[in-house]
C-alpha cells in the first residue's frame, strides 16, 4: 500500500498507481512495516513518486546524491538502486528509531554500501561537505521551516544539469487556502515563490503526491 495522492480521487490514484512500475518485495515490506507504525506512514513518499525518482536519477546520471529526511528508507532506496557504477549517497536525518529500519532496508536491497547516513541537524552535515563536492541529485524532504537553508546548501553544490526534487510543495493543498496561516504552510509558500524567483534554476510544481518541485541547475 503506498500513501494515497492528496489530489487524485481514490479510482484515478489506483489506476496510476496500477500503470507505474510495481515495487518489488523489500519496497512492499517496507511500505508494510512503516504503514503498521501508524499515522506517521503518511511521511513515506509513495510507490509511483519512488519510481518517478528512481527514473529521474537514471536519467540524469548521478555519481553522488543527496537526501535531506531519510525517514523509513523508501526514497533512498529507490535513489540509491538508480546510481551509476561507483556512485554514492549521502542520507540526511534526526531519528535513530526511523532510520534502524531504513538500515535494515539498505541491506536487504543491496544498496547498504553506497550510502552513508548521518544522524545529525541536516544543515550541520550540509555544511561540512567539502567545498568541491558536486552533487548530482538531491531530495529534500525535513522540516518545511528548513527548506529553504536545505536548498542553499545544495544549489551551490549542484553541478550544471543536476536535479533537485522537493517534497511536500502544495502541502495538501493548504498553499492557497487563505486561512492556514500555520509556520509550516508559510514556510512552503515562501519557499515555493523563492524557487521560482531563482535565476540559477529552471523549475516546475507538480501536482504528484503531495507537491513535488522538480528544479534543474541551469
Amino acid at each position: 500500500m503506498s500513501p494515497r495522492s492528496a489530489f487524485l480521487p481514490p479510482a484515478l490514484f489506483d489506476y496510476v498507481a496500477a500503470h507505474a512500475p510495481e515495487p518489488d518485495e523489500v519496497l512492499r515490506d517496507l511500505a508494510a512495516e512503516t504503514e503498521a507504525m501508524g499515522r506517521v506512514f503518511n511521511m513515506q513518499i509513495s510507490a509511483d513518486q519512488g519510481a518517478l525518482m528512481g527514473l529521474l536519477a537514471r536519467l540524469v546520471g548521478v555519481d553522488f546524491a543527496v537526501e535531506v529526511g531519510t525517514f523509513t528508507g523508501y526514497s533512498s532506496i529507490c535513489v540509491a538502486r538508480a546510481l551509476r557504477p561507483g556512485g554514492r549517497m549521502l542520507c540526511c536525518d534526526v531519528s535513530e528509531e526511523y532510520t534502524a529500519v531504513a538500515r535494515r532496508y539498505w541491506e536487504r536491497a543491496g544498496v547498504a554500501d553506497r550510502i552513508d547516513l548521518r544522524i545529525a541537524p541536516a544543515d550541520e552535515t550540509l555544511s561540512a561537505l567539502p567545498g568541491d563536492q558536486v552533487i548530482d541529485f538531491a531530495f529534500i524532504d525535513a522540516d518545511k521551516t528548513g527548506y529553504r537553508g536545505y536548498w542553499e546548501h545544495l544549489v551551490p553544490r549542484l553541478r550544471p544539469g543536476g536535479v533537485v526534487l522537493v517534497d511536500n510543495t502544495l502541502w495538501a493543498g493548504k498553499v492557497v487556502d487563505p486561512a492556514a496561516n500555520d509556520e509550516d504552510t508559510v514556510a512552503l509558500r515562501a519557499f515555493n515563490d523563492y524557487v521560482r524567483a531563482d535565476s540559477r534554476m529552471e523549475s516546475v510544481l507538480l501536482p504528484v503526491a503531495d507537491g513535488i518541485t522538480l528544479a534543474r541547475k541551469l
